[in-house]
């Protein structure tokens, strides 16, 4: 049921196009948009960009970990992609004494490259369309959950065949709403080493501070190498794998951009909304969004003061801070550029000029009479619902992070074998524990069980608020101090102890598993209670882009992002954000003198690194002009997954790296709005002297194909 629920998220899709709008499948270019690209100065060959049969350069293009991208750039297995894409891996690597977040990495051979357990980087093996082997299969007097559910049955027996290939991850992905279904395979490595990272104050610069903004002059960029076997294939960690050779292999180069200079993306844009309706654009503002940002910040604040008095705390929480930060801000940004560019007033024109198509003749009434009016209804009245949901999963799911270890722990075999237990202990627990201060989490506990309490109406509190009331006076303090002194759970020391003596009663009645079993039982209740509407919804969503369609038959129709792997093309150039102020399509190193604040946990640089900046030294990594350029500016369409993303002149060289979108058009997953959306990407000339002069690896750069 939760599955079902979460693809609320990502379902809808398609909107048309206009300008250079669009995260199109390579395998689905049309000829318009082939003819947009040359007009823009595109002109590497376009059989070039995607062919199963043949090398090209969708096969240098990667998923990087779970949620970013990368690419390929040497015969022996180097790929680049961001600093934050990168940022778990070099945390997990990383220790008070060897803090390569703060100090950075660089392995001057091959055998000093740090092996990031965990970690994968996929390669696109095919793409084949199945829509033929499913809708036919689906009966269409099923609800939308039932449909769901028999997709979701067929997409196992597709996807059968991959079940035992850890090297092989295969999905089945719905498109243009559910009307068209591709199987997407992937190499997937499992050896992958850490090469070259920076400092976090290159890495990092500007923090939160300078997150989604501009102008922006942060070094987000990190280097990792993809082993293999013997024979080139994906297998398991060994001393004795070899470099992997990619199938194709991106030039770098040197020769920079200039405004209005042709750039283009390829990644894995994870998910946009660009069809939703004005009714649902209104519900996530006030009741996704706006709940995220009050939680996130009450957790984020705790973490942060501890974070900045405590090393190990920082190491620890690093990561985590930064994924929850990033979606936090996203949330603000994205709904003051809602109310910005009037996205509501310009989805309900168009629903108004759809109303009237509707009323033209009785057909269209027959088939989408009483559809906006369905939809209006539907969000109006689970407006409040998602509301408490969303307060729920960000208190109980992503706040307290005792309950998660908690519901992990509830899918720990007790009957299962010696083999699976271990497993399940060194995959699931372990690894959670090493990054987890009880300390920190107790004073998380009573903030946001307060907060919830404050927001929510007493009957969707779970039944240990009850248990707070009668035995601790209400007092959430003393119920953290209880619990945190009572639960094994808190110690995996003692937990380890419980999970080998203790039966499924035992574990039970731990204090944190009391906590956790019920809020399940919470969450169970609210979402029943979101059932009927989130049915209506998708049904709606489905009709009306249907409608809108059918409307439009002319325009062209892109699918939504669904983390496959999209091109997006552009050019290079600023934009102006509000009345009299003109942003520049560049930033020099001059900027990270200017915003440069010594000590401070966001503007800090290493004195070397102030150095060496301050010498000039920047050799053919320098503009024309004599500067270093830092970041740029283009109108590609991205949004989260293309971080790491490669950027392309036409040529197909690389030129920078994406990384980040702007404030002004954080409405991007909703609509794209060319005269203000902006991708921020790290100029390649950056990433390359970084490299050489700061990381003292030059050797690095020399094993890239460098091209002016």
């Amino acid at each position: 049921m939760r599955k079902i629920l979460l693809t609320i998220a990502i379902f809808f899709v398609a909107f048309a196009s206009q300008a250079d709008e669009g995260m199109w499948l390579l395998k689905e270019l049309n000829r318009q948009s082939v003819e947009r690209m040359k007009e823009l100065g595109f002109t590497f060959p376009i059989d070039k960009l995607y062919d199963e049969k043949n090398v090209s350069l969708k096969d240098a293009v990667v998923i990087f970990g779970g949620g970013c991208t990368g690419v390929a750039v040497s015969e022996k297995g180097l790929i680049f992609t961001n600093h934050h894409c990168g940022y778990g891996a070099i945390q997990k690597l990383s220790s008070v004494e060897a803090d390569y977040l703060k100090n950075g990495f660089k392995a001057d051979n091959m055998q000093q490259e740090l092996y990031a357990d965990g970690l994968t980087i996929s390669f696109l093996r095919s793409m084949e369309e199945v829509t033929n082997e499913i809708l036919p299969k689906v009966p269409s007097v099923l609800s939308e959950v039932q449909r769901e559910l028999a997709i979701d049955s067929i997409f196992d027996e597709l996807l059968a065949q991959y079940d035992n290939d850890p090297f092989t991850s295969a999905r089945i992905i719905p498109f243009y709403s559910g009307n068209k279904y591709y199987k997407v395979v992937y190499d997937v490595f499992r050896d992958i080493r850490l090469v070259v990272t920076p400092p976090s104050s290159v890495g990092k610069y500007g923090g939160d501070t300078d997150n989604w903004m501009w102008p922006r002059q942060t070094g987000d960029f990190s280097v990792f190498r993809v082993y293999a076997d013997r024979n080139n294939k994906p297998t398991k960690y060994s001393a004795d794998n070899v470099p992997y050779k990619p199938k194709y292999v991106v030039p770098v180069s040197l020769g920079g951009v200039k405004n209005g200079d042709y750039a283009m993306t390829i990644g894995y844009p994870g998910s946009t909304q660009r069809y939703l309706s004005s009714f649902g654009i209104a519900q996530q503002m006030e009741s996704e969004n706006k709940p995220r940002i009050e939680v996130r910040g009450a957790k984020q604040d705790i973490w942060w003061d501890a974070m900045t008095k405590n090393d190990t705390i920082r190491l620890k929480y690093a990561n985590k801070y930064a994924g929850s930060s990033n979606y936090w801000k996203n949330s603000m940004g994205m709904n003051e550029a809602l109310v910005k560019l009037n996205v509501l007033a310009d989805k309900q024109q168009l629903e108004n000029r759809l109303s009237t198509w509707i009323n033209s003749n009785e057909k269209n009434k027959a088939k989408y009479g009483n559809l906006l009016k369905t939809l209006k209804d539907t969000y109006a009245g689970s407006t409040d619902m998602a509301r408490y949901t969303t307060y729920f999963l960000e208190t109980f799911n992503n706040g307290i992070e005792l309950i998660r270890f908690s519901n992990t722990i509830l899918q720990f075999d007790m009957d299962g074998t010696e083999e699976d237990k271990a497993d399940f202990i060194n995959d699931r627990i372990i690894e959670s524990y090493k990054n987890y201060e009880p300390k920190l989490d107790r004073k998380v506990l009573p903030a946001l069980m307060r907060l919830y309490e404050k927001r929510v109406p007493a009957e969707y509190l779970p039944d240990i608020y009850e248990k707070i009331r009668t035995e601790f006076g209400g007092n959430y303090d003393k119920y953290a101090d209880w619990l945190f002194a009572n639960s094994q759970f808190t110690s995996l020391t003692d937990l380890m102890k419980l999970l080998k003596v203790a039966d499924t009663e035992r574990l039970t009645k731990d204090p944190a598993m009391e906590l956790a079993l019920s809020a399940k039982d919470m969450g169970y209740k609210l979402s029943e209670q979101m059932i009927s509407a989130y049915e209506n919804m998708v049904r709606g969503e489905r009709e009306l882009m249907a409608a809108l369609m059918e409307m439009d038959p002319k325009k062209n129709f892109y699918p939504d992002a669904t983390f496959t792997q999209r091109m997006s093309y552009g050019s290079v150039k600023g934009y102006k954000p509000r009345d009299g102020v003109w942003y520049d399509y560049y930033t020099t190193e001059k900027g990270i003198f200017e915003k440069y604040k010594e000590n401070d946990p966001e503007f800090h640089l290493q004195p070397y690194i102030l150095d060496a900046l301050k010498q000039k030294d920047f050799g053919r990594y320098a503009a024309e002009d004599g500067t270093l350029r830092i970041n740029f500016l283009s109108d590609n369409d991205i949004t989260g997954g293309n971080s790491g993303s490669p950027v392309f002149n036409g040529k197909a060289e690389l030129i920078g790296l994406a990384f980040d979108g702007n404030w002004e058009a954080l409405s991007g997953d909703i609509i794209f709005e060319s005269e203000m959306q902006r991708t921020i990407s790290v100029d390649i000339r950056y990433v390359l002297y970084t490299i050489d002069k700061i990381m003292k690896a030059p050797h690095i750069v020399n094993e890239l194909k460098v091209v002016k």
